[in-house]
């Protein structure tokens, strides 16, 4: 369009920036809107760890993709996550609920995805430490489907893909708050922003082709938290941006667009109490603690609550930050002894922590803040009785060491909590993004409430609807950001030589390497 931008994408994300590129490969003019200042930008992303999970059948598809030297090469088990592996987990954790179209399109182009982000200029690492372990033969053993992350993590990935951005002239307006979608008909035709650069901050209309939206979810809206996720949710402390409010999903629905998804759900971790209100970029990812699987959860009364074991961490940390929010108080104690200490990932030991110590287990108690502590000894004493310790303690790997005769059991990885000294770490509910979003088709194009396209509309990232339920796979939501910004990006830059009289869309296109 002479008068505005073939396309322009709404977010700063890795979604958004993955559309963006993708759109300007293939040779649209195209306009992102970030609502954040620059300083603050690059929405959920910026807080992650940037692990991503993908489908590869071994080391000969992480090679084009990482830099691993031959001395790696030897000492490693780099293992293999086929296709079948990652659909059976997104079916297991999802309880068979996610969107079949969806997910098939995730899994499918996640490898070609893959080469195409390392094509962009972003670069990956092997995650060794966090998801990897050694074996009797001392050689390092990756768990879990989980085996590259960006380098620099969530900053760094979306530094790569901002400036691939900029190498293929896409203008970036930052601090620029998309309010709505311009309508022509059922068609969408450009964004309504608040303010232009340089002015004072009035409203402004952009036209456009063809418009993606990549906004996030509402997990920084306290109402619609409230809303949707329920009673207490509006308590829960936001592990990412304080943008990401809605604003995609209420302008995509005011225009026509169906819902889609897990609203009452969302992706919730167990995150430091103490925790600022929003994400901290100089904190980063952490405020999480992601190593419950090596001791016990008590709650204010003492007691156990979930069962710390039931599965590797990377498919039960997404769903237990919900648990602990249902706690008395909404917080639970993280409790440890000397023997798993050194297991603790590095997030136990930053500066901004509220943890306890102490050389007993009585001692111990009366430092756990609003803890019973006669409920936590006897706990804890019922707990040691029950661990089965002639079964061989393999923290990489389900080890079936497990509890016996508890009304909550502990499946794998339990160890008595006996040899001093001990400490706590406490924890609340920490919610990174909500499930529940639009409607879209495997190209990323937002359907109506009849299931057609609404022309010119498409969406990308932690907006869209269906793929996750209950829980979520580490690694599995900055892989659906790039596999469907990718795609809307692409399908998007298609119409911008639509006729003005908006002609449907074209179906998607399969996208590979």
């Amino acid at each position: 369009m002479a008068d505005g931008f073939d396309l322009i994408v709404v977010g700063g994300g890795n979604a958004a920036l993955c559309a963006a590129i993708a759109g300007a490969e293939a040779g649209a003019r195209v306009l992102v809107l970030e609502r954040a200042p620059e300083a603050e930008s690059g929405g959920n992303s910026r807080f992650t760890g940037g692990t991503i999970r993908f489908a590869y059948d071994g080391l000969e598809d992480l090679l084009p993709l990482a830099e691993i030297m031959p001395e790696e090469r030897r000492r490693t088990d780099f293992g293999a996550y086929p296709e079948a592996q990652f659909f059976d987990d997104m079916a297991r954790v999802t309880q068979n609920r996610t969107d079949p179209d969806l997910c098939e399109t995730l899994v499918r182009q996640s490898r070609s995805t893959m080469r195409w982000l390392r094509a962009q200029g972003v670069r990956f690492q092997p995650i060794y430490g966090r998801q990897t372990y050694t074996a009797e033969d001392g050689t390092q053993r990756f768990w879990g489907g989980l085996v590259l992350e960006s380098w620099g993590g969530g900053p760094g990935l979306v530094a790569a893909l901002t400036a691939r951005c900029r190498r293929l002239g896409v203008e970036i307006r930052y601090a620029t708050r998309a309010l709505g979608l311009l309508m022509d008909g059922a068609t969408v035709r450009g964004v309504e922003v608040q303010g232009k650069p340089g002015s004072s901050g009035g409203r402004a209309a952009i036209p456009a082709a063809a418009v993606v939206l990549a906004t996030g979810g509402f997990q920084a809206n306290t109402e619609m938290r409230a809303r949707y996720l329920g009673p207490g949710w509006d308590l829960a402390t936001v592990r990412g941006s304080r943008f990401n409010t809605g604003d995609g999903i209420r302008m995509a629905l005011a225009a026509g667009a169906a819902s889609h998804g897990h609203w009452s759900g969302c992706h919730a971790v167990q995150w430091d109490f103490s925790a600022p209100p929003f994400g901290d970029l100089a904190v980063g990812d952490q405020f999480q603690k992601h190593s419950y699987p090596y001791g016990v959860l008590v709650n204010a009364e003492g007691r156990r609550f979930l069962d710390e074991g039931a599965d590797l961490r990377l498919f039960t940390y997404a769903k237990y930050g919900r648990r602990v929010l249902e706690q008395p108080g909404g917080f639970a104690w993280q409790v440890f002894d000397a023997a798993v200490a050194p297991l603790l990932r590095d997030e136990y030991r930053i500066r901004q922590v509220t943890r306890v110590r102490a050389d007993s287990l009585e001692e111990l108690a009366g430092k756990l803040e609003g803890v019973d502590a006669a409920g936590f000894l006897a706990e804890i004493g019922a707990y040691n009785a029950a661990v089965r310790s002639d079964i061989p303690f393999r923290p990489g790997e389900k080890d079936g060491r497990r509890t016996e005769g508890l009304a909550i059991p502990k499946s794998n990885w339990a160890n008595p909590i006996s040899t001093p000294p001990f400490e706590a770490y406490q924890v609340g509910c920490g919610i990174s993004f909500t499930f529940g979003g639009l409607r879209i088709d495997a190209g990323g194009r937002v359907l109506d409430e009849l299931g057609a396209p609404i022309p010119g509309l498409y969406a990308a990232g932690e907006l869209v609807g269906g793929l996750f339920y209950f829980n979520y796979p580490a690694g599995s939501g900055l892989m659906a950001g790039a596999v469907f910004g990718r795609l809307a990006g692409t399908s998007a830059a298609a119409r911008r030589n639509a006729p003005r009289g908006g002609a449907a869309d074209a179906p998607p296109a399969v996208m590979s390497a």
